[in-house]
């Protein structure tokens, strides 16, 4: 397979409406040879949550990201997008009416056959593939590691069925300020090549020749944590140095202004000192940019080409961060206030995620980041 250039990108824009070289692994390492994603350059990737869950799906969590305290109704409901679940093997029913007085159903992360479907669909809109969230609770507890090995395996089926690139991100979300650091992601790495045999898997995507392994929530002022006491410079460095596990390229996830040190990102000039000791960069820009204001676009091209000067001083990849729309009333009606308006970031049919794209190509991006495949709660998907 030659490699793609970035002109493969535009059958992607469908997504928003809802070098094969034979190559072998280090001795001692335990991954396997570079597969059919030999590089992150040129492709379009996804974030997926999987993280909603339905009575009777085998979780014991409830309505899992669908409602509130494990309930969904009209009181309890975080959602704004409602899934289109006509292609779905197995839905579950909930207290919400059609029109026609019909209950409404909605899916389950946990089924195997609804991850089958995200990968269908994704070979059919041409994503090239995704990045499976894997929160530090997982990373933490046994019981939430079930449910999210369970996710992966099936993601891992359906992306060697469907030819699509899967890699792993850890979100560092839930990390405690006090009595925790990231050896809980080292331990769950070495089980997911151990036992799940992920970077064995033909479509696991690599980096410059090494499997690409995310690491996000670095340098956020909303966290607990503080980015210096909880050792993720002895992560990055046994991600990419363990002589059995490591060998990986890395990506850091982190704030829109990482550069600048401002805005959304910490004033600590650490974060800089881990970015430069990684392969790639990818800052969250979801609610940063918006339809509603002119020339924003120009304002977007102008700060992706300024990260893509100081990354490429680093010797650091970039990959900006693209969505469709941005909505979470409902989420926010508990949690924050004023409680956010219906439709923050209005989708304009399409055009503002077209927009994105072809502004992020036209700066210099190599590679995009769609946020997110599924996230209806947020209204990115």
């Amino acid at each position: 397979m030659q490699k793609r250039t970035v002109t493969r990108w535009m059958p992607v824009i469908c997504i928003g409406l809802f070098f094969c070289t034979s190559v072998y692994a280090q001795a001692g390492s335990k991954h396997g040879p570079v597969g059919r994603y030999a590089s992150y350059e040129g492709l379009v990737m996804a974030g997926y949550q999987g993280w909603f869950r339905a009575p009777g799906d085998g979780s014991g969590r409830g309505w899992g990201h669908f409602g509130r305290g494990r309930d969904f109704n009209e009181q309890r409901c975080t959602i704004d997008i409602w899934p289109d679940v006509s292609e779905y093997k197995k839905t579950y029913e909930t207290s919400f009416k059609h029109a026609d007085g019909t209950p409404a159903r909605v899916f389950s992360s946990l089924d195997a056959s609804t991850t089958d479907l995200h990968f269908k669909w994704m070979k059919e809109y041409g994503v090239d593939g995704v990045f499976m969230q894997r929160f530090f609770g997982v990373a933490r507890s046994r019981d939430m590691n079930k449910s999210g090995n369970v996710i992966l395996k099936n993601a891992m089926a359906a992306s060697k069925k469907y030819g699509r690139a899967i890699g792993v991100m850890y979100d560092l979300s839930g990390l405690r300020s006090k009595g925790e650091d990231c050896s809980a992601i080292i331990t769950d790495w070495k089980e997911l090549v151990d036992d799940l045999k992920v970077t064995n898997q033909e479509t696991y995507l690599f980096h410059r020749g090494k499997p690409l392994v995310t690491i996000w929530g670095l340098g956020f002022p909303d966290r607990s944590y503080n980015i210096r006491h909880i050792g993720i410079d002895k992560l990055i460095d046994f991600l990419k140095n363990d002589p059995v596990y490591g060998g990986c390229s890395v990506m850091l996830g982190v704030p829109t202004y990482f550069r600048e040190l401002n805005a959304d990102c910490l004033p600590d000039p650490y974060l800089h000192k881990i970015i430069e000791s990684a392969d790639i960069v990818l800052p969250w820009m979801v609610q940063r940019f918006t339809p509603l204001v002119h020339n924003e676009m120009d304002r977007l091209r102008d700060h992706i080409k300024a990260d893509i000067a100081w990354c490429a001083t680093r010797k650091v990849d970039y990959v900006p961060i693209v969505t469709p729309g941005f909505t979470w009333h409902n989420l926010s009606n508990d949690s924050l206030k004023p409680v956010r308006p219906l439709g923050a970031i209005p989708r304009h049919k399409g055009r503002f995620y077209w927009d994105q794209i072809h502004t992020s190509i036209k700066a210099g991006a190599k590679m995009i980041y769609v946020a997110m495949f599924d996230e209806i709660d947020e209204g990115t998907a």
